[in-house]
């Protein structure tokens, strides 16, 4: 049966405890609730949690965050590399580069044991934030900021950018949209990464293997269009002549933001992303773009969640991650061409942890088929018969 159709939707490739992402709205990383880890845990916790299996006791909890401030800087030769890009290179362009540069800078190159990649994985999630934050400041022709080892990822991140230390707000809102988009199970940039190092290629080759798979729009460029479509609106009043005609026309056009492959429930990160936006809107003295999100939700669900559109068994369409999170970053001051940058730093710790599980003793080279609908046994013609 062909599947080309179908994306591989549906398709089993293996298994895994990493995470689980239910279709009635549930999501679980390492059997532990989202949502829980959203309202009580750190960004550094949860990539403890995602590498290691379980939840980290106190102490060691302290000895891995200091492991990765201590790895936040990036080697001057890097540097000098990440200077050397035209101006106008893409952020995402520019990042798939750099990790592929750092990953010769690595002390532990060339050795694919268990071990190493541990060291590796937290060299790696610790420095691309540091590589994000340095090209975004060239691109504005501004001189890179030193990392700040006494700030948690999100806040370093946020003072790297800017040169001064953010709202906690914002630094609070930037480590739940991590823990947010940290993991999601088989995503295309996931299974991009696993076939990667499944031929016994390291991790910084799967890295650059996910970065380019989430460089496409159709994966990682959903928050941008969701911000794009916000910033085209401009008002609340101007919602539903922009949404309505999408959603009633002869062919119904997608709305950014909404709808997801697997989820057909509301998406369960959703919920905190939507209650950040609002509370950034009141810091800034400003909740349009919160405002026009939740406008464009109600309309939304006015005309794609009908008794006779779900008895006809058409899917219920509802917010994803990146409804809300495009006004977060947005408001947060944060460039456009920021924002898929801003995916990869919080994906890499479920594509390391999903690299470091394949790459266990005795895993296969993940080697699909193709089914063949092509013609047999067609006649060479001489070339100077055709």
């Amino acid at each position: 049966m062909s599947t080309q159709a179908g994306g591989l939707r549906g398709v089993v490739i293996g298994e895994s405890d990493i995470c689980d992402v239910q279709a009635e709205g549930n999501l679980y990383y390492r059997g532990y609730n989202i949502n829980d880890l959203a309202d009580h845990s750190t960004f550094e916790e949860v990539v403890y949690l995602l590498w290691m299996g379980r939840l980290p006791r106190k102490a060691e909890l302290e000895t891995f965050v200091h492991q990765l401030r201590q790895e936040y800087a990036i080697p001057e030769g890097l540097l000098a590399i990440l200077k050397g890009f035209p101006g106008h290179a893409d952020s995402m362009d520019a990042l798939r580069t750099g990790v592929s540069a750092l990953g010769m800078y690595d002390p532990d190159a060339g050795d694919n044991s268990a071990e190493a990649n541990l060291r590796k994985a937290l060299r790696i999630q610790a420095k691309i934030p540091t590589i994000v934050a340095a090209i975004e400041r060239l691109h504005r022709g501004q001189e890179p900021v030193p990392p700040r080892t006494d700030l948690g990822l999100a806040a370093n991140f946020l003072y790297m950018l800017n040169g001064r230390e953010a709202d906690p707000l914002y630094s609070k809102t930037l480590d739940i949209d991590f823990i947010l988009h940290a993991e999601h199970e088989s995503n295309a940039s996931t299974f991009a990464a696993r076939v990667t190092v499944s031929s016994g290629a390291d991790l910084y080759s799967g890295i650059v293997s996910g970065i380019g798979t989430l460089s496409g729009p159709k994966h990682g460029g959903a928050a941008l269009e969701t911000m794009q479509m916000l910033l085209e609106i401009g008002s609340v009043d101007r919602v539903d002549d922009w949404v309505r005609p999408k959603l009633t026309g002869e062919k119904r056009i997608p709305i950014p933001g909404f709808g997801h492959a697997v989820y057909r429930q509301p998406d369960p990160r959703s919920r905190r992303l939507r209650e950040m936006s609002r509370k950034l809107g009141e810091l800034n003295g400003d909740t349009r773009w919160y405002e026009i999100t939740a406008a464009i939700e109600k309309v939304v669900d006015e005309l794609s969640n009908t008794p006779e559109r779900l008895a006809a068994g058409k899917q219920a369409i509802y917010p994803n991650v990146d409804c809300f999170s495009a006004s977060c970053y947005y408001m947060m001051g944060l460039d456009l061409r920021l924002f898929t940058p801003l995916f990869a730093i919080a994906r890499t710790s479920g594509w390391c942890a999903h690299m470091m599980e394949q790459m266990k003793p005795g895993a296969r080279i993940i080697r699909p088929r193709l089914e063949y609908i092509g013609p047999h046994d067609l006649p060479y013609i001489p070339i100077e018969q055709r």
